[in-house]
């Protein structure tokens, strides 16, 4: 199919701001060719829109611009006035899980039920691979003990929404992909801050009910919200299911809350106005919410979704940009044994992942999933993390630099293997990939 001539002009556009990039590199001026770079990367980002079979990596280059934009330009990004912008990662993590919610209803953890083995073996590898691979790595580069324990960071942390993208483009399990970010997810409040504190207490101070704490409120009342909205909004529940939602969730909110006050030495987390405060938040405004979007969008829930998938793809930019920008001082003293350091365990989780499984004898879709849940983990948790224990300039760094990395990765290994049949099934072309996957 011949190239538009507007398609035409992108591509040329991105080939001459890489050669001037290249050129002026060549003459030692690569410090003052940022806005070559950031061009190359968003004319890439364009062109790779404009081209069916590069679709998928748009995603990816315009990251890559947002990340040269937030290092060669800091300052923008760093505070408006007195108000710090890193003040907006919580907040952007907590849209980003709650639209991850407002897209799943209970029925998506039937998989867990369906196909166990997988689901237990996804979860092994995910919580021991990659903690004990940043551990070993932390280890053996010179990097300071906060930027050191910020690479730990990421490993204890889940996968993220990538994972299940990367599955769709690879022709894995995507619902098992699902199910294994939703669980692992799940399993974030109790099992980052136990590695954490086993695997970086020596590098950092680490307070496991903090911690805990702070991924409940970033991680698991969002979703919980998110779920009140669906079942409103789209859910197709009776009401006696829809009941035994809004019960059950009373009860873990009331048993998390109090968990933390009487065993973690959190007397606010128990107060009245404390859970007063989530009843609010989670179970009453989501239900309005999605009674008046099922009033104005009806029966349109594909309006939504691409609302929803907008806010998470921008919220990830944003978040990304934010601590690239707050740790721009320190990403140029370490950044080229970080990035090997964020490669390594990058690529390893995949390695390891795979041929984990392969030696189990799984199949080969399961065999992909679970080395792109490993390999692909949620940064921006990591980021909201150390961001809550005031260290997001250091300890934030990894994963700022892990989440953009493995955008590149994940997008070139799940395209070449789209391309490699699973089983007797031909390949399939990534040019059919569905342009709203991206959530």
């Amino acid at each position: 199919m011949p190239l538009s001539r507007f398609t035409r002009f992108v591509w040329a556009l991105a080939v001459c701001n890489g050669l001037f990039v290249m050129a002026a590199a060549a003459i030692g001026r690569g410090g003052d060719a940022g806005i070559f770079v950031i061009a190359f990367f968003l004319s890439l980002s364009v062109a790779c829109v404009s081209h069916e079979k590069l679709r998928s990596v748009a995603y990816t280059m315009l990251i890559l611009a947002l990340v040269a934009l937030a290092m060669y330009f800091p300052a923008p990004f760093q505070r408006v006035g007195d108000f710090k912008l890193t003040l907006l990662i919580v907040p952007l993590l907590q849209i980003i899980m709650f639209s991850v919610g407002s897209q799943m209803s209970l029925s998506d953890f039937e998989s867990v039920i369906r196909m166990p083995k997988a689901v237990l073996v996804g979860l092994v590898c995910q919580f021991s691979i990659m903690p004990l691979l940043s551990f070993s790595l932390a280890c053996t580069f010179p990097l300071s003990p906060e930027i050191a324990a910020g690479l730990i960071l990421i490993g204890c942390s889940p996968s993220g929404l990538a994972s299940n993208v990367m599955s769709f483009l690879a022709k894995a399990n995507l619902a098992l992909s699902v199910t294994l970010t939703a669980c692992a997810t799940l399993m974030a409040p109790i099992m980052t801050p136990f590695l954490m504190k086993t695997l970086a207490g020596q590098f950092v101070p680490i307070n496991f009910w903090e911690m805990m704490a702070g991924i409940i409120g970033i991680v698991i009342y969002p979703i919980m919200a998110g779920l009140m909205f669906n079942a409103v909004a789209y859910g197709r529940a009776t009401r006696r299911t829809a009941l035994l939602q809004v019960g059950s969730f009373i009860v873990v909110i009331l048993l998390v809350q109090g968990g933390l006050g009487l065993l973690g030495g959190q007397e606010a987390s128990w107060s009245t106005a404390a859970v007063a405060k989530i009843f609010l938040w989670v179970l009453l405004l989501p239900p309005l919410l999605g009674w008046g979007v099922r009033l104005v969008l009806g029966d349109h829930k594909d309006r939504l979704d691409r609302v929803m998938a907008f806010a998470s793809m921008a919220g990830i930019g944003v978040i990304l940009t934010i601590i690239t920008a707050a740790g721009r001082d320190s990403l140029l003293t370490v950044g080229g044994w970080l990035l090997l350091a964020c490669m390594i365990h990058n690529l390893g989780g995949y390695f390891l992942g795979y041929w984990s499984c392969r030696l189990l004898r799984m199949d080969e879709r399961t065999c992909r999933t679970i080395a792109l849940e490993v390999g692909q983990q949620n940064g921006g948790l990591a980021s909201g993390i150390a961001l809550q224990m005031g260290k997001v300039a250091t300890l934030g760094l990894a994963p700022a630099v892990f989440g953009a990395l493995m955008n590149v990765t994940g997008s070139a290994l799940a395209t070449w293997w789209r391309r490699v049949p699973v089983g007797d099934e031909p390949a399939v072309d990534s040019a059919t990939v569905a342009p709203n996957i991206n959530r």
